[in-house]
């Protein structure tokens, strides 16, 4: 469908508004947000579609989104400000910061291997219910008196929903905040003047669009690959649907309940504005604001995972906490890091060009090899800067 765009482009990067009004064209696209930070300048800001397709209300420059995954972006970010300032130690063990951590054979855990996703924790073996999730202190308390279901630091497997709670536990306890959401609010978010939340004041809910989530394939053959990937009793499946039954119905996410909560690997509410400007913060000053140092930018993006992801099944590259780019996610250039999100969304930053680029959106895509539309726009950046694209080939 095609949809009104709006916003604003600086020259030199007219290919991308292109490649924005293209991805209502013929991609599917139904409302969404782009933004791109250079040199700490804002040189993209897009925004068009429509945010509720019941309602019929149009994408506006204040629509926010839930972004899922691309919020452990946002958390890996969190934990190496700790560690720049010398209060939290990737090396160290995390029952120093989390004395329950220790239990069931978890005492040789390190916080590095926990923002690497090599814990062994995948999923939570205790079922709770939605109220147990929201409260944030059952779903800490059962991951710290559970056993890792392989040899920490030996494998790594995406982390895909306990990651938020392991990593946002270790922050919350290094820096002495009340809760994880404060923390980024008060060290992120507010310093920049971010529209980013982990835990939405209830005051915004009617500013966040309505996501069109995922379903089962109808097609018979489809949907038997679908529960085979991701069915109940499959490593995969238990990853993206612990630690309740409740967060199997994708349309839970569209509940303001779930949008006050914090669950820090995938309730990030945003836009592709906030987003962008987030990651310029960490490869260079946004009106005066560096987040990341230079030094520990260096570190958290030394590659730490090697092989096959136990749940993801295909090679996946980690940092400390951020996705690297690789031969199985070629989703920027080779000096890029960020993470991307469920459905699509996507943010990131690349240091040899000194730019952040978000991307949110409500149409969720189900896509095993990227986004069409990201990717399309993460073309053009490259092509606007002349450079050959991280991957031509769109599927």
């Amino acid at each position: 469908m095609g949809a009104e765009v709006f916003g604003n482009v600086e020259s030199g990067f007219e290919n991308v508004a292109e490649v924005f009004e293209e991805n209502f064209n013929s991609r599917g696209e139904v409302g969404a947000s782009c933004a791109i930070y250079v040199d700490g300048q804002l040189v993209v800001d897009l925004y068009g579609g429509i945010a509720n397709i019941e309602t019929g209300e149009k994408w506006s420059e204040d629509t926010l989104q839930l972004v899922f995954s691309t919020t452990k972006g946002a958390t890996a970010l969190a934990a190496n400000i700790l560690i720049a300032r010398g209060d939290l130690d990737p090396d160290e063990y995390v029952y120093k910061y989390w004395p329950d951590f220790r239990a069931n054979g978890k005492d040789s855990v390190t916080v590095g291997m926990l923002m690497c996703h090599q814990a062994g924790l995948p999923y939570i073996e205790k079922e709770l219910d939605l109220d147990q999730v929201i409260e944030w202190h059952p779903v800490v308390e059962a991951l710290a008196s559970q056993q890792p279901i392989w040899v920490p630091g030996e494998s790594h497997g995406y982390h895909a929903i306990t990651y938020g709670w392991l990593v946002g536990e270790v922050v919350r306890r290094a820096s002495g905040a009340t809760s994880f959401g404060e923390f980024f609010s008060n060290e992120v978010a507010k310093p920049l003047g971010l529209d980013f939340y982990i835990g939405l004041p209830n005051e915004l809910t009617n500013r966040v669009s309505k996501l069109i989530t995922i379903k089962r394939p109808e097609d018979e053959e489809l949907g038997k690959l679908y529960d085979m990937v991701l069915g109940p009793d499959t490593l995969t499946g238990k990853a993206l649907k612990s630690p309740s039954p409740a967060l199997d119905d994708m349309e839970v996410w569209n509940n303001p309940q779930i949008f006050a909560a914090e669950i820090p690997s995938a309730n990030g509410i945003t836009n592709a504005k906030s987003l962008a400007k987030m990651y310029a913060s960490c490869v260079g000053e946004v009106d005066g604001v560096r987040l990341l140092p230079e030094n520990q930018m260096k570190k958290a993006t030394v590659p730490r995972t090697s092989g096959a992801d136990l749940v993801l099944f295909f090679p996946t590259l980690f940092g400390l906490g951020f996705m690297l780019p690789s031969q199985a996610s070629l989703y920027a250039g080779p000096d890029a890091f960020g993470h991307d999100g469920a459905g699509g969304s996507h943010g990131w930053a690349d240091s040899k060009h000194n730019i952040g680029f978000g991307y949110v959106m409500n149409y969720m895509e189900a896509s095993l090899n990227g986004d069409p539309r990201s990717r399309s726009l993460t073309n053009a950046i490259y092509e606007a800067l002349g450079e050959k694209p991280p991957s031509a080939t769109l599927v």
